[in-house]
């Protein structure tokens, strides 16, 4: 049997790459570009204001929040 070292062992267990936002040491920094723009689509989605002011780790809060309401980016 082989196996693929790319793959996890145990495809449930949690990743060590996700990690909480409000624990990320860059964090409060202004949100990326890739954040804003994907932001932007999700609002505009959802009908949501879009706030150009929130930190990396607020904006993949938000993110997460919008993907949720709209179904968008998850595929639970």
């Amino acid at each position: 049997m082989s196996t693929n070292p790319k793959e996890p062992a145990d495809s449930d267990a949690p990743s060590n790459t996700v990690k909480d936002p409000d624990d990320w040491t860059t964090g409060n920094e202004t949100m990326t570009g890739a954040q804003a723009s994907y932001l932007k689509t999700l609002c505009e989605e959802a009908a949501e204001e879009f706030d150009s002011s929130l930190s990396k780790a607020d904006a993949s809060k938000r993110i997460d929040a919008l993907q949720a309401k709209t179904g968008r980016g998850k595929s639970h």
